[in-house]
């Protein structure tokens, strides 16, 4: 028997660049009374630092606010900033052959000065501090530089670590144990408690259902998204382009497991 009742399913795929979007449909679902509960389908590798915070956010603000249950459904991958998502909803629902966890940060940088020799061409710099070029790609990194990105990259590794611990109520250290950037199956995520269940996306609506109350066969709405070609080519080369390290000021911190 169909319901009235509804759950909405909101689609996380590729790598994370932007927020926006998942940020408006968590919003809009979030306010419509008839949506009961709200499953996300998390097929990704993770991301750029900031918008998969932004998103673990607004699932946050969903889960707080106590009127709709939010639940995490993986796909084949949902690691680094794919878990960091799943990680604040009520439930995490992956099949047992699901690569997940990679729980950690990667900055990327290239160094082009013994190329710029070969071709004889000199970078010169003025700058108005000792550390203004810091990640230069026409220059060896000194070690204090070195030191200054480590620090930024921990810190934000630590805000990894306390997400997963808040959104999972799990003690911070055993969060931390597991937080070496190693990936584990769905069935050994649940085994070490990232993973609350084994199952597909069809047991992950059932499990929505049973949570919020559902009788019957529950009516799954999601929005069509509109086609990008933009987004055909990030799916395809995995985001790499919008990442290149070797233009000058393009520094990025990623919660991105590397697929090569």
């Amino acid at each position: 028997m169909l319901t009235d009742d509804r759950i909405a399913l909101i689609r996380i795929e590729g790598v994370i660049l932007d927020s926006r979007d998942t940020i408006d449909e968590l919003k809009r679902y979030r306010e419509n009374p008839a949506i009961k509960g709200i499953l996300l389908r998390i097929d990704s590798p993770g991301g750029a630092v900031v918008p998969s915070q932004e998103i673990y956010e607004e699932v946050k603000k969903v889960r707080e606010d106590g009127k709709k249950k939010v639940v995490s459904s993986m796909g084949t991958l949902a690691a680094s900033g794919g878990y960091y998502i799943a990680s604040a909803s009520d439930r995490i629902v992956a099949s047992p052959g699901t690569l997940t966890g990679s729980i950690g940060v990667i900055m990327e940088l290239a160094n082009v000065e013994g190329l710029m020799k070969k071709i004889g061409v000199e970078s010169v710099v003025i700058k108005s501090g000792a550390h203004k070029d810091l990640v230069s790609p026409f220059r060896k990194m000194r070690e204090e530089d070195r030191k200054i990105l480590q620090n930024v990259l921990d810190d934000v590794y630590e805000q990894f670590i306390e997400a997963v611990s808040e959104g999972r109520k799990m003690p911070i250290q055993k969060v931390r144990s597991l937080a070496d950037g190693q990936i584990f199956t769905g069935r050994q995520a649940k085994e070490n408690g990232l993973v609350d269940e084994l199952g597909g996306l069809q047991d992950a609506i059932r499990i929505t259902a049973s949570m919020v109350g559902i009788k019957g066969e529950p009516k799954v709405v999601e929005t069509k998204k509109r086609f990008s070609i933009f987004d055909l080519f990030r799916d395809q080369f995995g985001g790499k382009w919008s990442s290149f390290p070797i233009a000058p000021g393009n520094v990025q911190l990623k919660y991105l497991l590397t697929l090569g």
